[in-house]
């Protein structure tokens, strides 16, 4: 079942006086080498590499006609081969049919998020479109080793703005309804025969409503119900009878808690908790169901495994790498894929037999990372200027002191989302040109409760954005930063923060830099996808409604304060995201060139919701470092030949 608890992450603080002590013990007075933009955000080598359930082969993705596409080899073999052939965008999301004989994996059009279904067979390599919808979009509802020859879709073929459910024969290619939207299902939950028996609903006042049924012909009821002011929560699974749940919700607690409910009773016990951070991910048997484990995500990922008998397995696997865990494991169990992330170099993966308690070495996905020297990620955190517990990120350069540093505050997006500690490509690309970065969990980000999701609401370009004020004066007082030059920066939320920054509070910042970022919310709401209008009521509670709160809308958007513009912007836009339209980046373009106010603006031709094609993610860092550099100071790498921006300048 493909159905599982949002991740929630989350950190814990660390004293400013700490982090010092381990930059000045880091810090060098020779410069570390200058990584090449090509060796951080060109394509990995190898990543995500997946077993197949009858555990005799491992499928992963790899560079072929320039784009990443699925390879599989026979394990213990050395038969490596490519069975997909995109040509442009690149695979990012695949997965193994039950049979072990076919590849299933998603691809939108020059990032439209039309995603439709493909799949490969391992022996002839070719390739069938199972969704062949045009301007439909695919969403995986469920796949089931114990019926590998059916998968569960949602298409929004009727209605672009509802998903109903179909039945789609793998061996034929038949598509056939099995469940209908009624009008207000957001998403949908199966049993482990793979029948429809949940729904999630979002109401109209922002409330969220679970509905369920004994079996497919079984009228639906309501099971239960939560307020709009508790944590996002859904249902995770079904127990291994399918007379139970387990359910995520923040309902009598700050946190959202996993709960097992029986679905004919309602009992509910509650199986893990945290009074501060949201349940993370589950951890189930791959043929059972069985529940296994679960984790928070504090500082790092931590899992409590409730099965004795994989109890030994998680001990020696903690005694292999440093690092946070995840995995994927064959039917029967014998053979896990494990990955480990850690903060300062690529991720590694080892093939894990549990027989032997042995592990091996597979590959990690950027080798070339491991040449260079990276920078440690430390937790922050700090009171806001209402009292608020704010967590973050601070990376430092390894080869400098840490004391009045030029910084990047890199601002994440949802902003229902969250940073988190491991690699992150970028983080390391802007403290190896000399820069610290600040990355902040502001108020409405996810992972620490409804009550710190809650106090974003109605926030947008105001508490929230005083956060991300607060972390850089902190930064400031602390020593880190030179108050002088500080860049904020960002993609969706955070480019609407970035431009928020340069708008709202010219004063703070030494320029910005805004990809896929909203300039004006009356437009944002008025253009979101069709599919997203079960989470309209999302919007009116938590950033405003646009039938009858304009004018406050506007109040909170960056194009009405263009004029206060004084510091260099950098904007960047995918010419076809569904979800902030091109006209975010032209309006607030335009407005600034009627001003005679400067401004950089790169347009991504066939981009949507961020840069998919590794030419364009070059193209962009080479325009980005070029702007950082002349703004802040640190160090460049000339653009090569295949990374010029100046067609892309608009």
């Amino acid at each position: 079942m493909l159905n599982a608890v949002l991740t929630r992450l989350g950190c814990v603080a660390i004293a400013a006086a700490t982090i010092l002590a381990a930059g000045n013990t880091l810090a060098t007075t020779d410069p570390v080498a200058l990584i090449p933009r090509e060796v951080l955000f060109g394509n990995p080598v190898k990543a995500a590499p997946q077993i197949s359930p009858d555990g005799t082969m491992l499928a992963y993705l790899a560079p072929s006609n320039g784009v990443l596409n699925v390879w599989v080899r026979t394990l213990g073999k050395e038969d490596d081969r490519v069975i997909t052939t995109d040509k442009k965008r690149g695979i990012r999301t695949y997965f193994w049919r039950g049979n072990s004989k076919h590849i299933l994996y998603l691809q939108d059009q020059d990032g439209d998020e039309n995603n439709h279904v493909y799949m490969t067979d391992l022996e002839t390599t070719q390739t069938r479109d199972m969704t062949p919808f045009q301007g439909a979009k695919a969403e995986i509802v469920d796949v089931n080793w114990n019926m590998p020859d059916t998968m569960l879709v949602g298409l929004n073929l009727k209605d672009r703005r509802l998903h109903d459910v179909y039945r789609v024969n793998l061996k034929n290619g038949a598509v056939d309804l099995d469940t209908e939207n009624p009008g207000d299902v957001s998403s949908w939950g199966t049993d482990n025969k793979m029948v429809v028996r949940t729904a999630e609903v979002l109401l109209p006042d922002g409330s969220t409503e679970i509905r369920a049924r004994s079996n497919a012909k079984s009228p639906w009821k309501v099971f239960t119900s939560w307020g709009p002011d508790e944590t996002f929560g859904g249902v995770a699974g079904f127990t291994p009878n399918n007379r139970s749940i387990w359910l995520s919700s923040s309902v009598g607690a700050n946190a959202s808690r996993l709960l097992e409910v029986d679905l004919a009773t309602s009992k509910t016990k509650v199986i893990a908790e945290d009074p501060q951070y949201d349940i993370g991910g589950l951890l189930t048997n791959p043929k059972t169901n069985a529940l296994e484990g679960y984790n928070f995500l504090r500082a790092r990922r931590e899992w409590t495994i409730l099965d004795k008998k994989i109890q030994p397995d998680f001990e020696y696997l903690k005694t292999v790498r440093d690092g946070d865990i995840g995995f994927n494991r064959c039917l029967d169990d014998t053979m896990w894929v494990v990955s480990y992330v850690v903060d300062n170099a690529p991720v590694s993966y080892y093939l894990f037999g549990r027989a032997a308690k042995s592990a091996v070495y597979l590959f990690s996905n950027r080798p070339e990372l491991e040449k260079y020297t990276l920078a440690k990620v430390q937790p922050i955190s700090f009171k806001s200027r209402d009292g608020l517990e704010i967590h973050g990120y601070l990376t430092l350069p390894p080869d400098k002191d840490p004391k009045n540093l030029p910084m990047v505050l890199n601002v994440h997006g949802g902003p229902w989302g969250r940073d988190s500690w491991g690699l992150d490509n970028e983080t390391q690309w802007l403290a190896n040109r000399g820069y610290a970065v600040l990355q902040v969990n502001f108020r409405g980000s996810t992972g620490y409760g409804k009550a710190h999701l809650n106090a974003g609401d109605r926030e947008w370009g105001a508490k929230m954005h005083d956060d991300l004020i607060d972390a850089k004066n902190w930064a400031v007082k602390e020593g880190y930063a030179d108050p002088r030059k500080v860049v904020v920066y960002g993609g969706s939320y955070g480019g609407y923060a970035a431009l928020v920054g340069v708008t709202f509070t010219p004063d703070e910042f030494a320029g910005g830099i805004a990809v896929v970022g909203p300039s004006n919310l009356v437009t944002l709401i008025k253009s979101i996808p069709p599919y997203w209008a079960p989470m309209r009521a999302m919007f009116d509670k938590r950033v405003g409604k646009v039938e009858t709160e304009e004018e406050f809308l506007k109040s909170r958007s960056p194009i009405t304060k263009v004029d206060q513009i004084k510091v260099p912007l950098l904007i960047a836009q995918g010419a076809n995201d569904p979800r902030v339209k091109q006209a975010e980046a032209d309006q607030i373009v335009d407005a600034m060139r009627k001003k005679n106010i400067p401004v950089t603006y790169l347009l991504f031709p066939d981009e949507g919701h961020g840069f998919a094609r590794p030419e364009n993610r070059l193209k962009f860092y080479a325009a980005a470092e070029e702007f950082l550099a002349k703004v802040l100071g640190g160090r460049a790498e000339p653009p090569s030949a295949k990374e010029n921006f100046d067609s892309l300048k608009k």
